[in-house]
C-alpha cells in the first residue's frame, strides 16, 4: 500500500494516478472539505479512463494533529509520497505555511516511526537552493544559506527538509525531490495552477524567471526514484528555465490578448515603499516584500543533469507543456459557460 499526502493538489493527484497506472494500491489523504469532484474531473486531462482510476483510490480524512488518526492512516502502508504543502507569498499566510510545511512533516515522520513504512519521498522546492557551483549554476549541492533573504515559504520548506534528513539519519529510506514551478491541469485557482488565470487577468509581469517542469514529469521521476530504491539523496526536477515574460507572452497570445508588460525592479521597490506606508490599509501591498521582489526579478541557471543521468530521463519541453495545460484550461472554461 502507498500513502499519498496532498493528493487533491496539482502534483499529489498526478502522483497518485501514476502509481495507479503502475498497478500500486493507493491510499490518499484529504481534508473533510476537499472537492473530490474537481480532482476526479482533472483526471480526464491525463487518461481516457479517469473514473476507473479515481475509483481505485482509498480516501481517508486526516487530521495531522491527531497521532491516532495518522497511525490508522498508515496501517499496512510501505511507501509514502509526502506532497502536502502550503505555497504562498502573502505574509498573512506565514503561520499556516509553517504549520503545514514543517509541523505536518514532523508529525508524519513521527507516526512513521512505529509503522510498516519502509520508503519516504518528500516533495520540496528549488526555492531552498542558494549557493552556486563553479559553473554559476544551482545544483543538488547548493545548500540553503541562512544569511540570504528568503520568503517564508522557502524557509518553511528548508526546515521541513531538515526533518526528513533527520529521519534519514535515523534509518528511514528517504529521498527528496526539488521541483521547479510545476505546470499542470486542474486546480486553476490554487498554487501553481494559478499561472493561467493570472496571466489571463493581468497584463503585467516581472523581469525575472523560473525553472519550470511538467507535473507528469515530476510524477514519473518521483515514482521511478522510489521503484529503483534511490535514497539518501536529493534531486532537482526541472525541464528548463524561462523568463516570466516569455511564459506570459505564450499564454496571452493563445488567449488572444496583448503581450505582457514588465514591471521593473525600481517600480517594485516603489511598491515596497508604499507597502511600508499603506500596507496596513491596502492588503495587496503586503505582498511587495524584499524577498518577494528578489524572487521575481532574479533568473538563475539551475542544473537538472543529476536526475537526467540517474534515470536516463528526457523532460517535456516547457513550451509544449504550457500549450498542453493551457488547452485544458481553455476547454475547461468553455465547458463551464
Amino acid at each position: 500500500m502507498v500513502f499519498v499526502t496532498g493528493a487533491t493538489g496539482i502534483l499529489g493527484r498526478v502522483i497518485a494516478l501514476e502509481l495507479l497506472k503502475r498497478g500500486k494500491k493507493v491510499r490518499a489523504s484529504k481534508r473533510s472539505e476537499s472537492n473530490l469532484e474537481e480532482m476526479k474531473k482533472s483526471y480526464s486531462f491525463y487518461t481516457e479512463t479517469p473514473d476507473a482510476f479515481f475509483n481505485e483510490i482509498e480516501w481517508v480524512d486526516v487530521d495531522f494533529d491527531d497521532i491516532n488518526v495518522l497511525q490508522y492512516a498508515l496501517e499496512g502502508v510501505e511507501e509514502i509520497y509526502h506532497c502536502a504543502a502550503k505555497v504562498g507569498f502573502d505574509p498573512g499566510d506565514d503561520k499556516e505555511m509553517y504549520q503545514t510545511n514543517i509541523e505536518v512533516t514532523k508529525k508524519l515522520l513521527y507516526a512513521v516511526e512505529n509503522s510498516t513504512v519502509k520508503k519516504f519521498l518528500h516533495v520540496s522546492t528549488i526555492a531552498v537552493l542558494d549557493l552556486f557551483n563553479e559553473k554559476e549554476e544551482l545544483d543538488e549541492d547548493s545548500e540553503f544559506n541562512p544569511k540570504e533573504e528568503h520568503s517564508a515559504y522557502a524557509i518553511s520548506k528548508h526546515l521541513a527538509e531538515m526533518e526528513v534528513w533527520r529521519a534519514s539519519a535515523e534509518g528511514l529510506n528517504t529521498v527528496i525531490i526539488n521541483p521547479g514551478m510545476i505546470l499542470g491541469s486542474g486546480g486553476w485557482g490554487r498554487s501553481s495552477g494559478e499561472i493561467f488565470p493570472i496571466f489571463e487577468k493581468n497584463r503585467y509581469t516581472f523581469s525575472g524567471g523560473s525553472a519550470y517542469v511538467d507535473v507528469r514529469d515530476v510524477a514519473k521521476t518521483a515514482v521511478d526514484l522510489m521503484e529503483k530504491n534511490i535514497f539518501g539523496e536529493r534531486f532537482i526536477i526541472i525541464s528548463e528555465g524561462k523568463r516570466y515574460a516569455e511564459i506570459g507572452k505564450q499564454i496571452r497570445k493563445k488567449l488572444g490578448l496583448k503581450d505582457p508588460k514588465i514591471l521593473t525592479k525600481t517600480q517594485l521597490n516603489l511598491g515596497r515603499l508604499a507597502n511600508t506606508l499603506f500596507g496596513w490599509l491596502i492588503p495587496k501591498l503586503r505582498m511587495i516584500t524584499k524577498s518577494n521582489i528578489e524572487s521575481v526579478t532574479s533568473f538563475n541557471t539551475i542544473s537538472n543533469q543529476k536526475i537526467k543521468e540517474k534515470l536516463d530521463y528526457q523532460f517535456i519541453p516547457v513550451e509544449e507543456s504550457v500549450d498542453f495545460h493551457l488547452n485544458n484550461y481553455i476547454n475547461d472554461k468553455k465547458q463551464k459557460k
